[in-house]
């Protein structure tokens, strides 16, 4: 998501003007985003964490990588880019509208062939990779969906990484939602128990991250 929740708007921008220069395609990918999706443009995440993903895939030298949750296909572009030539990113979404507008940008950056994109449950995506014998395939997995499927998606996904693979998960603060008490709803309560499972998870070596609405970054042992 590319809400700033956590960064005044000076600082927010010093950020980037002094991390890599914008890439105008992605940069016109954001504004049809807008454009197109209006109150749901906030679900694509923030430049900088897109850099940050293309960073990480790039030193764990990801060459299959997940994702859970492409809308408009900004992190599947990211993650593409980072990858080489004969790399993979199997995209899980249901919405072919939204995932529509993304396809448009890949073939135009010239990744589209790295792109595998599933419109289908990703819990059903996910069961029919490991099915199909895909288990410890995958170096790397991000997971931006709805908020209640992310443990099953979790789940899944450290079953289908390799170890020293790395699975990252959008939203984690949740707008701040998290520290609050009084906030009981599905999403967050979900959001809370998946953040204190991965706390205690001996199975990964994890980092928060106060980046755009937060961020956790799971080294898979």
């Amino acid at each position: 998501m590319s809400r700033r929740s956590f960064l005044s708007d000076n600082l927010y921008d010093y950020i980037v003007e002094h991390s890599a220069p914008p890439d105008p395609l992605l940069e016109r990918l954001r504004e049809e985003t807008t454009e197109a999706t209006g109150q749901w443009a906030g679900m694509q995440i923030s430049r900088d964490q897109g850099k940050l993903m293309q960073i990480l895939a790039r030193a764990v030298g990801a060459r299959r990588t997940l994702e859970v949750g492409t809308f408009t296909g900004y992190s599947a572009l990211v993650v593409a880019q980072a990858l080489p030539a004969d790399g993979k990113v199997v995209a899980c979404d249901v919405s072919e509208e939204w995932t529509a507008i993304g396809r448009k940008y890949w073939e135009e950056a010239g990744v589209a062939d790295r792109i595998d994109l599933r419109i289908s449950p990703a819990t059903k995506t996910l069961d029919e990779l490991i099915d199909a014998g895909q288990s410890g395939a995958f170096d790397m997995m991000f997971i931006d969906a709805d908020k209640t499927g992310y443990d099953n998606y979790y789940e899944r996904g450290l079953v289908l990484l390799r170890p020293g693979g790395l699975v990252l998960i959008d939203n984690v603060l949740w707008g701040g939602s998290v520290t609050d008490p009084d906030k009981t709803d599905e999403s967050t309560t979900a959001l809370k128990a998946l953040n204190d499972k991965i706390r205690d998870d001996g199975r990964v070596m994890a980092v928060m991250l106060g980046i755009g609405d937060g961020l956790t970054v799971a080294l898979k042992l």
